[in-house]
């Protein structure tokens, strides 16, 4: 039977269960989880807010995102992905756009209806109408045409258009 001595300095069940039985291991532990964590939301996983309703309905304002920096390391982006975009070299602003026309290829708005080469696209994304019409435009070699899912606004007031394969830093996960 202990004495109250050893009662009092022997650790307490909350202090075990803080720490464990080997504090030793618990640091080690500490410290493997927070280098994976920065090295993990640095290199690999990259956390946006959303600022703007241009991708509504899909994703929605002032929600938090995650970008997979790596999607795109054995094969180029597809039709149909949401990317992260930087419209200008060096920027700290990203945008959240998804990719309607691949390299090589011509894109046209015509009464709000999008056309791939003259031929018009199904995009079950787009919840709202548009009206938008635009002439076509052809796609360079190492460039992808970008837009949002929410079209209700006028053309001129979205940023849109083709960007550099540079520019995309992944894809976005729903």
């Amino acid at each position: 039977m202990a004495t109250s001595n050893e009662a009092k300095t022997a650790p307490g069940w909350g202090q075990r269960a803080l720490i464990g039985r080997h504090p030793r291991r618990t640091l080690v532990r500490i410290i493997l989880l927070a280098i994976t964590s920065l090295i993990l939301f640095r290199y690999v996983l990259l956390p946006v807010r959303v600022s703007g309703g241009s991708m509504l309905p899909t994703y929605k304002e002032n929600g938090v995102n995650f970008v997979n920096r790596l999607a795109y390391l054995f094969h180029e982006p597809r039709r149909g992905d949401v990317v992260a975009v930087r419209l200008l070299a060096g920027a700290h602003r990203l945008y959240l756009k998804r990719i309607v026309g691949l390299p090589g290829e011509t894109v046209a708005f015509h009464h709000g209806r999008l056309l791939i080469n003259g031929q018009p696209l199904a995009e079950p994304y787009v919840k709202f109408p548009c009206d938008w019409n635009q002439n076509p435009v052809p796609v360079g070699p190492d460039q992808y045409y970008l837009v949002g899912d929410n079209r209700d606004n006028p053309r001129e007031g979205h940023e849109q258009g083709r960007a550099a394969r540079a520019l995309i830093i992944g894809k976005v996960l729903l």
